[in-house]
């Protein structure tokens, strides 16, 4: 999108980071912290969490300036900045208890469960409703105005609602198998968005004559 500066002079208004870069930054840094994980590295699973929470902030701050930009005028945006922040913060902070963890010896049996519950419970479902309220913010609208094919669109509202049953989670423990499945696919779909979400409304003004064709 472009402004008329000193009367003749079009400048480029800044779009912003790459979004759909900055949520594969996301999903990588997830996988090295899961793989991490598994390999029962405390410190590199709680590093490679905070790494990740940083380029989803930026993601969510990039994608509410983004929808704004194509007149989006109802709750979604603010839903979905509201989401990806919660989801960052969330993220951020289990990972450097996780890493905080890690560097200090001594800790009673209870200290040591205690900090491993609230750091699961962050990153786990905290960062999974944040997540699917991330989501949502961006699928409905894109729903309703058609900004993606239909398919991404509703792909992402089912996401968005798996992402808040997933708070059951904190009453039965055979929803846990829910925090995996909004977590990875919930990054690939934000990827995705990054991608294919019109970055103004000239872009969807292009898009809509090949669309009714």
């Amino acid at each position: 999108m472009t402004d008329q500066a000193h009367g003749d002079t079009p400048i480029r208004r800044p779009d912003g980071p790459p979004a759909g870069v900055l949520a594969l930054i996301v999903l990588v840094f997830t996988i090295a912290s899961v793989v991490a994980y598994a390999a029962g590295s405390a410190f590199w699973t709680g590093f490679f969490a905070f790494a990740a929470s940083i380029p989803l902030g930026i993601y969510a701050a990039t994608i509410y300036a983004r929808q704004l930009r194509l007149g989006i005028r109802v709750p979604g945006p603010g839903i979905s900045f509201f989401g990806g922040i919660s989801a960052s913060v969330m993220l951020g902070v289990s990972g450097l208890l996780g890493w905080a963890q890690s560097r200090v010896d001594g800790l009673s049996p209870a200290v040591s469960r205690l900090v491993r519950e609230v750091a699961f419970v962050l990153g786990g479902v905290g960062f999974v409703c944040g997540l699917g309220l991330l989501i949502a913010g961006i699928a409905v609208p894109a729903v309703i105005l058609r900004l993606v094919p239909r398919w991404l669109a509703w792909a992402g509202l089912v996401l968005g609602a798996l992402g808040e049953i997933a708070f059951l989670a904190l009453l039965w423990d055979g929803l846990d198998v829910l925090l995996p499945i909004v977590r990875f696919l919930g990054l690939a779909w934000l990827a995705a968005m990054g991608f294919l979400l019109p970055r103004n409304r000239h872009d969807v003004e292009r898009r809509t004559p090949r669309a009714s064709r």
